[in-house]
């Protein structure tokens, strides 16, 4: 086949690899909006990642037996790995990983608003395991099978993680509420605090809005939700994953013996489902929790650590670059 000769040509196979289900590799041309798209999302994902390391890597010194310890530090080590097959992922779009990690501590690109909460208590990271990582593989699974293939092979491998993630955070909470009152107590707390930024913020904001003043921001998000779809970038709303998240977790909740902060949360059997409070512009907003004292610490501790981190990197790098003998013969 002879190659394209003109933008139409390129888009018509574009959408034509598309609509054969074929991955799309680095080789491949693609719409500039695609690849910003694509970038946009890896990028955000993997600064999730990294950052979602602080809330739990801070009780790694707390943690109440080796076992629970050796445990935590087996996750944040998996977080800070999935950061990086992320960042590797990003790379093949053709931006450096530096320029990546630059505009994340500017603040010209954004990571997942949950991890702006703070861990106040052991229990806190037993919730954010099951609940905030419970969301997460039921909202990454489906890109599993993403349009960008490097996008969705480190998806494959950072969702088999994630899983565990899960099973280990239901765990560490089984045995919390079955201990003593005051840990039971401690786990419900925990859960309370943690369920709408779970519920809200890992899912993103609704698909749709009834009027008012955030209308235009909706309207401008359903276009941009679209177009993933259309590009195979994302194969579901966030309403649609938020809804089969509320589902699972419900009766996990009840094996717990654990109540979901929601008094409104009940089976619909009409619908399938279990109803639940709307997830609102406005209670999406009141969610994010940017602007406090924790939120503005996660980049500051991210800048430390990149800062400090940086004669590891030049060594890395001087040695990678030496002349081994073997190369010279």
């Amino acid at each position: 086949m002879s190659a394209p000769r003109s933008e139409d040509e390129l888009n018509e196979r574009f959408e034509a690899l598309l609509r054969d289900g074929s991955a799309v590799e680095p080789r491949d041309w693609v719409p500039d909006g695609y690849r910003r798209m694509v970038l946009r999302q890896i990028a955000q994902h993997a600064h999730s990642e990294i950052i979602g390391m602080q809330p739990e890597g801070a009780w790694l010194t707390r943690a109440p037996s080796l076992h629970r310890k050796s445990v935590l530090l087996a996750k944040v080590q998996d977080e800070a790995g999935h950061g990086m097959y992320l960042y590797s992922a990003a790379e093949t779009l053709g931006t450096d990983r530096d320029e990546l990690l630059d505009a994340l501590h500017n603040g010209r690109q954004r990571f997942a608003a949950t991890f702006n909460h703070p861990a106040l208590t052991w229990a806190d990271t037993g919730a954010i395991a099951w609940l905030t990582d419970g969301a997460a593989v039921l909202n990454q699974a489906p890109l599993c099978h993403t349009s960008y293939g490097p996008y969705a092979r480190a998806m494959r491998r950072v969702c088999q993680e994630e899983t565990f993630h899960v099973r280990q955070g239901y765990d560490q909470l089984r045995a919390l509420c079955s201990g003593t009152p005051e840990q039971r107590e401690m786990a419900q707390d925990a859960v309370n605090r943690w369920w709408l930024p779970a519920v809200a913020l890992m899912f993103g904001p609704p698909d749709t809005v009834a009027g008012g003043a955030d209308e235009r921001t909706a309207a401008m998000g359903a276009v941009v939700s679209r177009r993933a779809m259309a590009w195979g970038i994302k194969r579901h709303t966030n309403d649609e994953l938020r809804q089969r998240f509320v589902d699972q977790v419900v009766p996990q909740a009840a094996s717990l013996g654990l109540e979901l902060p929601d008094p409104n949360l009940r089976w619909n059997a009409e619908r399938g489902h279990y109803d639940f409070t709307p997830i609102t512009w406005e209670v999406y907003r009141d969610a994010l929790g940017d602007d406090t004292h924790s939120a503005r610490q996660r980049i500051a501790h991210r800048v430390a650590a990149h800062s400090d981190g940086a004669w590891v990197r030049e060594a890395a790098a001087a040695y990678a670059a030496r002349e081994t003998p073997e190369a010279v013969a």
